[in-house]
């Protein structure tokens, strides 16, 4: 039962069962009224240190923000759990963002799902993104890392927008990592070949019983390695995407916006001749449920380490994952004397300034000048005389 204590609007009761060192513990609530309406609020126990005097102040900051028009704690919604606001940005990522989403949700279900979904927004600080930063930097280059940083940063900025969340974005204490990420690894043909091989026999253990697996890892492996696609852009086609008769694929709403044409080899052909679905608008890769894909199967990292391809390499800019079958192709291109132009066209580049990367392995006017240089020092080249006018 409360008991009114010296200060108004400020009562005391004892706890039935909590003890304050041998006396029963005694807990100090406050009373006042939001627009003519009476309202209790515990304040705290006696043994957590309150007392009536602090009640008391409790009481007066409350009829002062009262006065004043300022949102009480009692009033303040609870922060949304990440798992909530994330289905409502899905929903707005399906028809505002390239490939419907496909790259976020594969970001989040790969690595933030599982970290932060039972986490409400206010529960997530800097350092926990930090913590983030450094366990994903063991296994993805800095652009990925950057990209999983940048998504958590859009589903803060969205929910503020949408007025479910008043918080901070903890985003903003933490330095994203800068995009140092060039890569020069890509697989020799021989590599190439034996992954593939590896890739068409994986199996799988059901009931006991051994059983060669659907090879859609190995075909989606072989097309990103004859066309240089993403495995986003792979996931995304359709079957209006595939023109058999001009050997072209479609490649809509890619990471640059512009839509672009892949072509086919005949291998390629091959596999989507075997994978073109029934309805038009279907998708030509699904899983075992009939969904689309969203992420590449764990199976391929798998499968890459037992072949030893990234045995010793420490630098994960450097070690072989599946966006290394997009450089392949790419290094391939240039290694066979194609231009810098047409391999940037064909990898869906805006400018040169990505495809520069290959110019190395590109036998060109350098090669060719370095050549010259080295046959003029020898003595070897040309000799152009020039005739002096008499004076």
């Amino acid at each position: 039962m409360r008991e009114k204590t010296k200060f108004p609007g400020v009562y005391q009761r004892e706890a039935l069962n909590r003890k304050n060192g041998n006396k029963k513990d005694i807990c100090f609530d406050i009373t006042y009224k939001i627009e003519g309406k009476k309202v209790w609020e515990k304040a705290g126990w006696l043994s957590e240190g309150y007392s009536a005097k602090l009640a008391h102040d409790i009481r007066s900051e409350r009829l002062r923000s009262i006065r004043h028009g300022q949102e009480l704690p009692k009033q303040r919604k609870k922060a949304p759990f990440m798992k909530d606001v994330w289905k409502k940005y899905e929903k707005w990522a399906e028809t505002n963002k390239t490939r419907r989403g496909s790259v976020d949700v594969s970001r989040w279900q790969c690595h933030l799902k599982d970290r932060f979904e039972n986490k409400r927004l206010n529960e997530i600080s800097s350092f926990d993104l930090e913590r983030l930063k450094a366990d994903l930097s063991k296994d993805l280059s800095p652009a990925s890392v950057k990209h999983c940083l940048v998504l958590i940063r859009q589903l803060y900025n969205k929910s503020i927008v949408w007025r479910l969340y008043k918080g901070e974005n903890p985003v903003k204490g933490v330095k994203l990592p800068s995009l140092t990420n060039e890569r020069t690894r890509f697989l020799t043909h021989e590599e190439a070949k034996l992954l593939l091989q590896k890739l068409r026999q994986n199996t799988r253990k059901k009931k006991k019983i051994e059983d060669l697996a659907d090879p859609k890892l190995h075909d989606i492996a072989l097309l990103s390695l004859h066309t240089g696609m993403r495995a986003g852009e792979i996931f995304a086609l359709r079957g209006h995407d595939i023109d058999f008769k001009n050997e072209v694929i479609t490649i809509r709403d890619p990471k640059n916006n512009t839509t672009r044409h892949a072509y086919m080899t005949a291998s390629v052909k091959d596999i989507l001749m075997r994978r073109i679905p029934q309805a038009f608008g279907d998708y030509v890769f699904t899983d075992n449920h009939g969904k689309q894909i969203v992420s590449v199967s764990h199976r391929f990292r798998k499968i890459v380490e037992e072949l030893g391809l990234n045995e010793g390499v420490i630098d994960p800019r450097q070690r072989v994952n599946f966006h290394t079958l997009r450089h392949t192709f790419a290094s391939w291109l240039a290694i066979q004397g194609e231009t810098l132009q047409t391999i940037g066209d064909l990898l869906g580049h805006k400018d040169l300034t990505m495809t520069r990367r290959y110019s190395h392995l590109s036998p060109d006017h350098k090669r060719r000048a370095t050549a010259r240089l080295e046959s003029d020092f020898n003595g070897k080249g040309k000799v152009i005389k020039i005739d002096k006018k008499e004076g």
